[in-house]
């Protein structure tokens, strides 16, 4: 199965922002239940993304002003994504490797198409060894085949 399968979910959990936002903004949309919100330039494409740990660091050294930071001072900008085409297996490697739970989908021109959690590809794998694991036993048990 390849991630266009999960675009309806990742779609819903899509909220993003301007590089020129001020921090607050991501700070609200993250309060608001979203666990991570893409950065976009003027383009619309993805510039960096920003999660609660960015917010919590940032506003840790705040003083005064300067919690009005601009969102590009303060998002990730090495971020990993995916594209509709990509594999499940492939993208839940990248996630493991990386410790991440949610990562952004992409389209060719790098504009973000949602966002994807650990929790619906795992989801799908499972259903999908499920499916093997009977197709094997009815192999085993000779069910089905004559």
């Amino acid at each position: 199965m390849f991630i266009e399968g999960l675009l309806a979910q990742a779609r819903e959990r899509l909220v993003v922002i301007g590089d020129g936002a001020p921090l607050i903004e991501a700070a609200k949309l993250l309060d608001n239940g979203a666990d991570l919100v893409p950065v976009c330039d003027a383009a619309g494409r993805l510039a960096g993304v920003i999660t609660k740990t960015d917010v919590v660091a940032q506003i840790s050294g705040c003083q005064g002003v300067s919690c009005t930071t601009a969102a590009a001072l303060v998002m990730t900008r090495d971020v990993v994504t995916c594209q509709s085409k990509d594999a499940l297996t492939d993208v839940w490697a990248r996630m493991k490797e990386r410790h991440i739970k949610n990562l952004p989908v992409v389209d060719e021109t790098y504009r973000p198409l949602g966002v994807v959690h650990a929790r619906d590809i795992l989801q799908v794998l499972l259903s999908e060894s499920k499916i093997e694991e009977a197709l094997l036993r009815d192999y085993v048990m000779n069910v089905g085949y004559r």
